[in-house]
């Protein structure tokens, strides 16, 4: 079993890679090939994507039964101790917070329905 899933990359790709896998969402394939096919159909992607990622997983024999290729992708399938994981970049991990904290106290609405007043207009 192979997934094959592309970003950002030209429709003739797609239309190449629907001789052998069949596509069920936009960028999206799926099939069942033989290793030699996959070995080939993945290099001509990594020919043709021109600037765009790919992300392949296809079944192999062992404990994890899968194994993971990537094209200008910035998660990189990485080994430990015998399992394949995807690592995520480190900026992605810990998000920037940007914004200021809100400010302490009572809202104006809950001062206004506290006293019973209301807004001027």
């Amino acid at each position: 079993m192979v997934v094959l899933v592309l970003s950002a990359c030209p429709a003739g790709l797609r239309g190449h890679l629907t001789r052998w896998l069949l596509e069920i969402s936009a960028g999206v394939f799926v099939g069942h090939v033989s290793a030699r096919v996959r070995d080939l159909m993945w290099l001509n992607v990594c020919e043709m994507a021109s600037g765009g990622r790919a992300l392949m997983v296809f079944s192999v024999p062992g404990e994890q039964r899968m194994d993971f290729r990537v094209h200008n992708h910035h998660w990189t399938p990485t080994d430990f101790d015998g399992l394949t994981l995807m690592m995520r970049p480190e900026h992605a991990a810990a998000p920037a917070v940007t914004e200021e904290p809100p400010a302490a106290g009572w809202s104006a609405a809950s001062k206004r329905r506290k006293y019973g007043r209301r807004p001027v207009r």
